[in-house]
């Protein structure tokens, strides 16, 4: 064999879609963490008529989605396994 070449016969290779390997993410945060935050400021901006204190709300919840993303991407899912399950050993 030439160097380079795979030992698998020709069509068992295939390029895999970068879309199906990484988190969904919209605009750096995790989507459904988004969302979320956007419903909340919105509930507080429109809904109380608090603009400053709602575009505040999103940019800092945003920003914290966006921070912990970059660090682990599957961040939420961690989180949602770590409330599910209880604490058996006290620690």
């Amino acid at each position: 064999m030439e160097a380079g070449a795979s030992s698998l016969p020709s069509g068992f290779a295939v390029p895999v879609h970068r879309a199906l390997t990484e988190h969904i993410l919209l605009g750096g945060a995790p989507r459904g963490l988004a969302i979320a935050n956007a419903t909340l400021a919105g509930a507080i901006g429109l809904g109380l008529q608090l603009w400053i204190a709602g575009l505040v709300f999103f940019a800092l919840g945003h920003m914290v989605a966006v921070w912990a993303a970059r660090h682990d991407p599957q961040f939420v899912d961690v989180a949602r396994r770590h409330l599910r399950f209880p604490a058996y050993c006290g620690v």
